[in-house]
């Protein structure tokens, strides 16, 4: 089958490979670092639990067969091994059964962990990794003997992805907030936006004229390159240009986990040799073998799976209620993808407190606990922190938006403070109860807002606050315990 293979992407393989190792090594190293707080056996929503009110067919995971917290940190740990062998290009020479087989352990072993991880795990960009490392197992080894050129029918699967991605989060703007269409979106989303980075104050301080041409822009790259990814060279490496342009402005002006990064991998490979022999002095190997027979086949059913699997994101996004970050299948496949259909006006927090006073009253004094990520100091600068991902942060922006979001985990975490948890302060940056842990915990709400630029000179500070009211009321160990 002369078509199976195609010509002139065997760089595009190497670099979209290598691009998709590092966000498994990212994804695999957040997961080592903050489960046990989150969703360990003593986690704010414990695995073990899940496992047992949930089946098989409903989140197929390698932990049904076995769950404790020291063999999901050696799971995860195992994941960022390979993940770093394989960016370093230890795989590079594997033979082509061994090559996908260590593809394949990623994509196993993160698929486990996004179907324990619950509401820690429910973002766009865990599905899109899911999707993406099936997909990467079948491209081969990019030398060594089974070095055959890369798959056309996968090169255009994960442009079909690329398309989704970008045309679906496109629709669901036009389709949502009507700031997407009069092009005021930006006015706000800088400043109220899940995780603010460095930049986020200064491109909140652009003219307004600006921030609609950063919309405008924003719906030519997710409605309009996105069509042009299926025609020939050179229209369709421009058109991925484009959105790698726009994904790595999106990256300086906030923190959104490794979804620009992913993003932006996804987008590399449809350059093509032309592009990176001209910034790459890379020789590309002269005659390939052809792929087997087995793998041809292999390639083939895949394909056809995706076609069959791509009914329901097509109707999806034909659909006038079309789902945002919604997978179809328990194994992630072919998903629908899309961000922030709706723009939040006015930012509001959560500040968490403690006091080591045995009486609560009006001249109780209370010390905050400080977030790694998420605003709660006004002179503390926000911090870059992508593409790793502070979970916690992230779903702390959601319980300020909504308390009934954060129900099964909020007095968890209550509790925890008040027994000074070692696991969850790690997930924090400052614990004001470092020798004992506080008598009583809190949470207040606020209203936070960038400052102008006067202000931010006359006080150095990034935030102004308001104080709103009481998120939650004190309480104690006992209290807490009872509820």
């Amino acid at each position: 089958m002369e078509w199976f293979s195609t010509e002139g992407y065997w760089v595009s393989r190497l670099v979209f490979q290598r691009g998709l190792a590092l966000v498994y090594l990212v994804a695999f190293l957040t997961a080592a670092l903050q489960f046990r707080a989150l969703f360990g056996q003593q986690g704010l929503t414990p695995a073990p639990r899940h496992l047992r009110a949930t089946s098989w067919r409903q989140a197929p995971s390698l932990f049904r067969l076995h769950y404790s917290d020291r063999f999901f940190a050696a799971v995860a740990w195992t994941g960022v091994g390979v993940s770093a062998a394989l960016l370093v290009g230890l795989g590079d020479e594997l033979p082509l059964a061994a090559h996908m087989a260590v593809w394949a352990v990623l994509w196993v072993t993160y698929l486990s962990i996004v179907h324990v991880g619950q509401v820690w795990y429910g973002f766009g960009w865990e599905s899109l990794l899911c999707e993406v490392g099936f997909l990467a197992v079948f491209l081969g080894p990019s030398a060594g003997s089974d070095a055959a050129a890369p798959p056309l029918l996968i090169l255009l699967a994960l442009r079909w992805v690329l398309f989704r991605v970008e045309f679906g989060a496109g629709l669901i703007k036009l389709r949502g907030d009507s700031c997407w269409r009069d092009l005021t979106c930006l006015q706000y989303h800088h400043e109220t936006q899940p995780m603010p980075n460095p930049l986020s104050w200064y491109f909140h301080r652009l003219p307004p004229r600006l921030h609609k041409v950063e919309v405008a822009a924003n719906h030519v790259t997710q409605l309009g390159m996105p069509v042009l990814l299926f025609l020939p060279q050179p229209i369709a490496g421009i058109a991925a240009g484009v959105v790698i342009v726009t994904q790595a402005w999106l990256m300086l002006s906030g923190n959104f986990s490794w979804l620009n990064l992913l993003t932006i991998v996804l987008a590399l490979p449809v350059l093509g040799d032309g592009f990176w022999r001209a910034v790459w002095p890379v020789s590309v190997p002269a005659d390939m073998p052809d792929a087997p027979l087995w793998h041809q086949v292999t390639v083939i059913v895949v394909a056809v799976g995706v076609i069959v699997l791509s009914y329901w994101p097509v109707r999806n996004l034909v659909s006038r209620r079309q789902l945002m970050n919604y997978s179809f299948t328990p194994l992630m496949l072919v998903n629908t993808y899309g961000a922030f259909g709706s723009i939040t006006r006015t930012r509001y927090e959560i500040v968490l407190e403690g006091t080591d006073d045995a009486d609560v009253g009006p001249a109780t004094p209370w010390r905050e606990y400080e977030f790694k990520g998420k605003p709660g100091d006004v002179r503390r600068r926000p911090p870059q922190v992508a593409p790793y991902h502070l979970r916690l942060d992230w779903l702390m922006w959601f319980a300020a938006l909504s308390p009934a979001y954060a129900r099964p985990w909020f007095e968890p975490l209550l509790v925890r403070l008040l027994e000074n948890d070692r696991a969850t302060l790690r997930l924090l940056r400052h614990n004001p109860f470092a020798d004992r842990p506080p008598v009583y915990v809190r949470a207040s709400y606020y209203r936070y807002r960038f400052t102008s630029w006067a202000e931010r000179r006359r006080t150095g500070a990034w935030w102004e606050r308001t104080y709103v009211g009481e998120y939650h009321p004190p309480t104690s160990l006992p209290s807490a315990r009872q509820t």
